[in-house]
């Protein structure tokens, strides 16, 4: 994420994410059929230049498929997937240099509620780029919102649907502006008596929103999350799998 945390602690949330992702099926976002998850990729492609974004979110799909999840809140179709169509080629090329194959992608845009209607197809001739779109829009942020934090509140922990419903409620519909949600659901990830939910919730939520936070309380967040029990862990955890590497 752009804001200054550094790559160790990106490593750190990007591990966490994934064990969050691997373990849940896209369904909450409507992609009834799709594969399920297998692993979180880097999001980091070859031959980026400095002023370049990377992609939001990578995953490997059981079907050895990848899939582009990306998040937007605007309606420039044309440049977003013009966008997109880069991420794609230049995942191909790499996938084809390392296996000599062609790897299936798969697009997914998520839309905030800033975006009522989206198009779904690129035509540019022999040259056609397709996405699936989910209109968060469409759905209730307060009401989804409201009702996880009752639980919460009785001591009830968020199920795995909640768990990614919440850390997209910031993105839906509601009567509070962005900023405003992003800082209520991380408040209401860290009063879960499960440090693991904790920190896969405010690591998605990160991921989610990276595009829109408000970068001073971004760092304040992260700088929370480095007194996270499950953090240290991870980062333990790391340390080892680098170690091992270099042997």
């Amino acid at each position: 994420m752009p804001g200054g945390i550094s790559h160790h602690a990106k490593d750190i949330l990007f591990k966490s994410l994934s064990a969050l992702y691997q373990n849940q099926a896209l369904d909450v976002y409507g992609l009834h059929g799709l594969p399920r998850i297998k692993a979180l990729l880097p999001t980091e492609f070859p031959s980026v230049r400095a002023d370049e974004r990377r992609a939001d979110t990578v995953f490997l799909l059981e079907d050895d498929s990848i899939l582009l999840l990306e998040y937007e809140s605007n309606e420039r179709f044309l440049d977003n997937h013009l966008k997109y169509l880069d991420y794609a080629c230049r995942l191909l090329h790499t996938y084809y240099q390392q296996e000599k194959r062609i790897r299936p992608i798969r697009i997914v845009v998520i839309y905030t509620s800033d975006v009522t209607s989206a198009r779904e197809q690129l035509d540019a001739g022999d040259v056609l780029l397709s996405s699936k779109a989910v209109l968060l829009g469409e759905f209730n942020g307060d009401a989804i919102f409201h009702a996880i934090e009752e639980k919460v509140h009785n001591g009830e922990p968020p199920t795995p649907e909640e768990t990614m419903k919440l850390i997209l409620v910031p993105l839906m519909h509601t009567r509070f502006d962005r900023q405003t949600m992003i800082e209520k659901t991380i408040e209401l990830a860290k009063t879960i008596d499960d440090e693991p939910k904790q920190l896969h919730i405010i690591a998605g939520v990160l991921t989610a929103t990276d595009k829109f936070i408000d970068r001073s309380y971004a760092e304040k967040v992260k700088e929370w999350i480095k007194m996270n029990k499950v953090f240290r862990l991870l980062v333990e955890e790391l340390e080892q799998e680098r170690e091992e590497m270099l042997k």
